[in-house]
This record gives structure tokens, C-alpha cells and sequence, in this order.
């Protein structure tokens, strides 16, 4: 056979087989390489790679949300209602010197930037006023508390002094353990910025050692690396161009953009050594010529772009779905997730190509690897081939009892997990958070009430109600401290004479310059609302927070007022569970319908297309069903881990429909399509299981449960392409 050097499969020239020469040239693959490095470091000086959590907990700042939330212009300056708590536990028993050591750690603390005030049983009555016995004594006699008043801190610069301070005071004989909205967003980061370095890199050399053993060539193997790092390089930057930083989700950017491009590798490494093989025959050398190898490169990367340009699309499609949550972590991870999947397409069809065009062996496979993959064929084929009526219904019933088993754990689905759920079970960060929030809760939730009638509220009897109201509110397990206008006419009271004074002269002293100006947090200048803290307890599992909220905005109508305004932390938390399960519903169901849309399309008949989405339907079942059933909770940063295995085992159906009808005229299309595109579905989903699979060994349990998700959920769809799909569109006859 005499092969023209720029010719087509047709014989004729043109821009592809300009493209396909280009390839194939000397210096082809080391400009890649050199490229590979280059872009790899413009995008690591140009990246900011470390994670960023905002203050305002995975909400943009100026969403209503939190505006609603957060923001409280009914009330004026006075005590913060983010304080950051800083719990000292005496180990030595040794009162006199605890007290010292305590009064020390306060003068500490209260240098460190951004804190206001401080407050310890070193400068506070805490066992006669009625605010600082909420705020600083715990039920344990020989614990207290010290609480920072801070003014908008920058968690990473805050931590870091705060625990800079500590240190110098922190002893055997002295436990500290500290709790508060920026300490725990500083927490999360760090675990973040740990699972981006550690868990990414570990990953990459998994799917390097992974992409050498199953292929056994140098060639693919360091093709593959650059290709994936240049794909990671452009999305880092692009991503940047569109003002999108690493944050909550997008730290796992790197190994997402790693695994969509080497999807892309796997399938034209397969399509292209199959034409390879093709061409050498039976000759003995196995060798190709530079002709050869340019028809080769042509009909497996032809043979491949469809598959991929449609997987390409659903992927785009699960992550830009992200872009309707109102939570701006996932919004981001949407826009990260698009660009990655342009991007990773982009880079794979402009630059792998070179290595195997050039330095890839193109020899047929070893007898022994020959023999192996026969027999793979052989087991692949057997799954789409006609096969017989009771196999064909034994898979479809197994799948359709897994899907409804699914469904069925689907009401029991956790999306609205406490916040101690963000950290190890057994390390030592939970067990003092744990602490804190068993003492007096660790999550903000703020109520504003009024009367009724409207009138004002600095009445005896309408503070006689406001009395009750706080009695029902700390009489709750779930309520921990609470501050209110109650307490603070307490506390107004402890100065000298004040008890003797009306009501209304009491408030003015709260809200002035006596108390610091503490009242102004509780009640309006109007004297027309008045303001309650509370300290929830995120360890007492087992209610939804919006039951809770309901249940103290009830507290509020039996003590005869009405709740003008619901908010802080807790508030957010359970406006971010019902975001992710609206997101999940509608997200999935969003992506379902474009997927059948794209099935039919690749397809082109309507009966595959209608099983293609009842197969990819089980998906989310299984594994959102199976993690409600074994009560594994959903986060903001599990959430969209169903997008992605979604999107990601569509990859394998899409190629296999698309190798099937390309095959149509064959006597088995189906099994002749399994035999080809079984093995690089099979080595994909054993990267991505491989690669994911290393994100549960993290330490950081929502970078755990991601991992977790989308391992199982690449798996599930990898049994639906290989085993369940060929059984659905074939008859037991072997009619389609």
C-alpha cells in the first residue's frame, strides 16, 4: 500500500492532513514538552493556588441572602454577634494561678488586630451580672471563657496571631481551645490548601503510575503528563481571567482538569493503537512507516473527537447547571468546571497527538498482551452480544431494583450537616469545638421580635413577655447562651443605684457609655424591637434547622410578639442546605434533559437515546440514595460530586453509542462497539476511581465524602455503559 505523505484517509490534502503532518513532526512533541513546562510555570505564578473561605460562609457578599442574614440596621454598634470565643480549661486545679494565667492570656489577646474587646473572668463580675455568666463560665467549674468582640478580621492573618498569643500562654496546666466564625473559616481553608497540595500531587502520580502500567510506553506515558499539566496551566489561568479564585470547591480544580483531559488521552490512545495495529497486520518488525503512522494518527483521532466533543458538552453542561445556585462557591466550581472541560478537549486534540505521532511504539501488542486483551474483547462482546432472554432480564432487574433502592434512601439525604461535621471525628480540632459548643453552642442565630400592636417595648409588661420569651429559648437543648434586651437591664443593673431606677432609665444606661454601648445590640434606638443572640448547639444531631427556627420564632408568638427578622450563621447554614437540595434537583434533572438531547444526537435514534437516560437516571440514584441510606452527609462541597460523576460517566456511553452506529452495518454493531471501546472505558474508570479514590484518605471529611461520590458514581456509570446499555438496546434475539 503507497500512501501519499500528506494525504487524507481519502488520498487528498488537506487542513487535516496538513495538522496530521505537523504532528508528526521532529520537533513536534519536544515543543510540547517545553511548552508543558513554560505554561506550567506562568500559571503557577500567575494562580493564586491558596484557597479562599469567606467570612460570610459560602455566600457572596452581597447576596441578599446575607445582606438579610447578616446585616442588622435595626440595631446599632455594641457587642458583635460573631464573637470569637476562647475556652481555658484549668488542668492543675490550682484556682489562684488559673486566674492569673487567665488574666495574662486576655491582655494578650486583646492586642492581637481587629479584636475590640475582651472579655475573662479577669475583668468581669461573671458570677453576678447576668451577661457575663452566659458569655464566660461553662458548666464545667474549673473551664471559662474568653470573648473577643473582634471588628472585621481577615481569618488568615486573625488565626495566625490569635494563635501566636496563645502559644506564648498555653501550658500543660492551661487547655485552650478557640471557637468563632473566622476561626473556623481559617480551619477550613487550611485543611483545603492541605488537600490541594497533598491529595492533587498524590493523584497525579497515581494516574501517571496508573497511565504507565496500562500502557507501557514511556512515550504515552510523558505525552499524557504534559498534555494534562498544559490543560491544568490554561484553566488555572483562564479561570483567573474570569476572576474566579481557588476557593471552597474550585481547590479541587487541579485533579478535575487532570482527569477530564486524560479521559480525552485514554479514548484516542485506544482509537489510535487499534488503527496502528491495523495498518502493521501480521508483518513481523510491527514497525510503522512515517506514512503510516500520519494515516494511523488520522483515523484514531477521527475516530475519537466525536465520542469526545459530546462528552465535552454534557461536562460543560453539568458544571455551568452550577451557575444558577445562589451558594458563590458553587457558582465558581460552575465556571471553573466549564472552562476546564473547553480547555481540556482544546489541549488534547492540539497537542497529544504529537507524542503519538512521533514517539509512541506503534508496534502490535507482546503474544501475551495480545492474548489478554483477546480475551477482554471476547467478555466485552459477550455483554452486548445477543446473549440470552434470562441474562438480559436478570441486569435489567438487578439495575432497576438498584435504582429504586437508590430512590428510596433519597428522602433520607443529610444536605444540611452541622458545622462540626467539617472536621475529623476524632482530631483534636473537633474534640475542643466540640467542647465549646457542648458549653454554650458554637453557631450564631440571631432573632429580632416586636410586639404585636406595635407598640414599643421598654414597657414592664411587655419585658415581663420579653422574660418568658428568653426562659422558653434557654429551656430548649439546642439553645445554648442567649443575649438579649433581658439581660442586658440585668447587667445595666449590677452599677450602683440602677436597681433603684425605672425600666426606661435602666435601657438608657445599657445602651450607653457605661456598658460600652452593649444594649444598642438588643434593642433599637426606636425602643420598638428588641433583639435576641443565641448560641446554638450544632452537636445535637437529628433535627433540620429550619424545624428549629420555626420552633423559636413559635417561643416568640407564645410570649405575644411577632419575628420581624431571623438570622446569623445557623440561619445561613439552613438557607445552604435547602440551596443544595433545590440545586441537586433541579441541577440533576437540568443535566438529565440535555443529556437526553445529546444522546439523541450522538445516537440518532430515539429508542437508544430513551435507554442512554434511564441508564445515566440510576446514577444519581445510587449514589445520592446510597448516601442517604448510610447517613453520609451532603455538604457545600460534596454537593455537586453527582454533576460531576455524571458528566463524567457520560464520557462512556457517548463513545459507545457513537462506535455502535458508526458500526451499524455489521451483524453485532453493539458487541463489535464493546470491544473497542470496553478496555479505555474500563482503564478511564479505574484512573478516575483511582484518582478520586485518594481524596477519602483525606483527613478533611467534606474532601473525603467528594471523593467518595464521584468514585462510586464514575463506577456506577461505567456498569451502565459496559453492562447494562448493550442489554437495553439489544432484544434477546439481538434485534435493536
Amino acid at each position: 500500500m503507497k500512501i501519499a505523505p500528506f494525504a487524507g484517509v481519502d488520498g487528498r490534502v488537506g487542513p487535516a492532513a496538513v495538522v496530521v503532518t505537523a504532528w508528526t513532526g521532529r520537533w513536534a512533541a519536544p515543543a510540547v514538552l517545553l511548552a508543558a513546562v513554560a505554561g506550567g510555570a506562568t500559571a503557577w505564578n500567575l494562580a493564586d493556588l491558596s484557597p479562599r473561605v469567606e467570612p460570610e460562609f459560602f455566600f457572596a457578599a452581597d447576596d441578599p441572602r446575607v445582606q438579610a442574614s447578616l446585616g442588622n440596621s435595626s440595631v446599632g454598634e455594641g457587642l458583635g454577634s460573631q464573637p470569637v470565643i476562647v475556652r481555658t480549661y484549668d488542668a492543675l486545679g490550682d484556682e489562684d494561678a488559673y486566674e492569673e494565667s487567665v488574666e495574662a492570656l486576655t491582655e494578650a489577646l486583646a492586642e492581637v488586630e481587629s479584636v475590640v474587646s475582651a472579655y475573662s473572668i479577669a475583668n468581669q463580675d461573671a458570677r453576678r451580672n447576668p451577661v457575663f455568666s452566659r458569655m464566660l463560665l461553662t458548666g464545667n467549674p474549673r473551664a471559662t471563657n474568653i470573648v473577643l468582640d473582634t471588628r472585621d478580621p481577615e481569618p488568615e492573618r486573625f488565626l495566625a496571631d490569635l494563635e501566636m498569643a496563645i502559644a506564648e500562654h498555653e501550658s500543660p496546666d492551661l487547655v485552650v481551645t478557640a471557637s468563632g466564625v473566622p476561626v473556623l473559616m481559617e480551619l477550613i481553608r487550611r485543611n483545603l490548601f492541605h488537600d490541594l497540595v497533598v491529595f492533587s500531587l498524590a493523584a497525579a502520580l497515581v494516574f501517571a503510575a496508573l497511565v504507565a502500567v496500562l500502557y507501557r510506553d514511556p512515550a504515552i506515558t510523558l505525552g499524557a503528563l504534559a498534555t494534562c499539566a498544559l490543560s491544568i496551566g490554561a484553566t488555572l489561568v483562564a479561570a483567573m481571567a474570569l476572576g474566579v479564585s481557588i476557593g471552597l470547591l474550585t481547590a479541587n480544580i487541579v485533579t478535575i482538569t487532570f482527569v477530564l483531559t486524560l479521559s480525552h488521552v485514554v479514548f484516542m490512545t485506544a482509537n489510535w493503537r487499534r488503527a496502528a495495529r491495523a495498518l502493521v497486520g501480521e508483518r513481523a518488525a510491527g514497525s510503522l512507516s512515517t506514512a503510516e503512522r500520519r494515516l494511523a494518527l488520522r483515523r484514531g483521532v477521527g475516530e475519537t473527537f466525536e465520542g469526545s466533543f459530546w462528552a465535552m458538552a454534557t461536562t460543560s453542561a453539568g458544571f455551568l447547571s452550577l451557575l444558577f445556585a445562589s451558594a458563590k462557591p458553587l457558582r465558581e466550581l460552575g465556571t471553573a468546571g466549564g472552562v476546564a472541560a473547553a480547555t481540556a478537549l482544546l489541549v488534547a486534540y492540539s497537542v497529544y497527538p504529537a507524542f503519538l505521532g512521533r514517539w509512541a511504539r506503534s508496534r502490535p501488542p507482546a503474544k501475551r498482551e495480545a492474548g489478554a486483551v483477546s480475551r477482554l474483547d471476547r467478555r466485552l462482546a459477550a455483554l452486548g452480544g445477543p446473549g440470552g432472554a434470562v441474562a438480559r432480564r436478570v441486569v435489567l432487574a438487578a439495575t432497576a431494583l438498584a435504582g429504586l433502592l437508590g430512590a428510596a434512601g433519597l428522602p433520607q439525604l443529610d444536605t444540611d450537616p452541622g458545622l462540626l461535621t467539617y472536621f475529623e471525628a476524632d482530631g483534636p480540632i473537633r474534640a475542643g469545638l466540640e467542647q465549646i459548643d457542648a458549653d454554650g453552642g458554637s453557631s450564631t442565630l440571631d432573632l429580632s421580635v416586636r410586639n404585636l400592636d406595635g407598640a414599643r417595648i421598654d414597657t414592664d409588661e411587655s419585658f415581663s413577655r420579653l422574660g418568658a420569651l428568653q426562659e422558653s429559648l434557654e429551656a430548649d437543648s439546642v439553645v445554648g447562651v442567649v443575649l438579649s434586651p433581658v439581660t442586658m437591664v440585668g447587667h445595666a443593673r449590677t452599677f450602683p443605684l440602677a436597681g433603684l431606677a425605672p425600666l426606661r432609665t435602666i435601657i438608657d444606661i445599657a445602651m450607653g457609655p457605661l456598658t460600652g454601648y452593649m444594649g444598642r445590640a438588643f434593642i433599637t434606638d426606636d425602643r420598638s424591637q428588641g433583639h435576641f443572640n443565641l448560641r446554638m448547639r450544632e452537636g445535637m444531631a437529628g433535627e433540620a434547622r429550619e424545624m428549629v427556627m420555626e420552633r423559636m420564632s413559635g417561643y416568640a408568638t407564645a410570649a405575644g410578639f411577632a419575628t420581624t427578622r431571623i438570622g446569623g450563621l445557623y440561619h445561613l447554614q439552613a438557607e445552604l442546605g435547602r440551596l443544595i437540595r433545590e440545586s441537586m434537583t433541579t441541577g440533576i434533572a437540568a443535566l438529565l434533559g440535555f443529556f437526553f438531547l445529546v444522546a439523541l444526537l450522538a445516537s440518532r435514534a430515539l429508542p437508544v437515546a430513551l435507554r442512554m437516560w434511564a441508564c445515566l437516571a440510576v446514577v444519581p440514584a445510587v449514589v445520592l440514595g446510597g448516601f442517604g441510606h448510610l447517613g453520609i452527609a451532603v455538604d457545600i462541597v460534596t454537593s455537586p460530586a453527582a454533576n460531576v460523576a455524571l458528566a463524567l460517566g457520560v464520557d462512556a456511553m457517548i463513545h459507545l453509542v457513537v462506535r455502535a452506529r458508526r458500526l451499524g452495518s455489521r451483524q453485532d454493531p453493539w458487541g463489535a462497539a464493546l470491544t473497542r471501546v470496553g478496555p479505555p472505558v474500563l482503564g478511564a474508570t479505574l484512573i478516575i476511581c483511582t484518582g478520586f479514590g485518594i481524596f477519602t484518605l483525606s483527613s478533611f471529611p467534606p474532601t473525603a465524602r467528594f471523593g467518595l461520590a464521584v468514585a462510586l458514581g464514575t463506577l456506577v456509570a461505567a456498569a451502565m455503559a459496559l453492562a447494562v446499555l448493550p442489554r437495553c438496546v439489544r432484544g434477546p434475539a439481538g434485534e435493536r
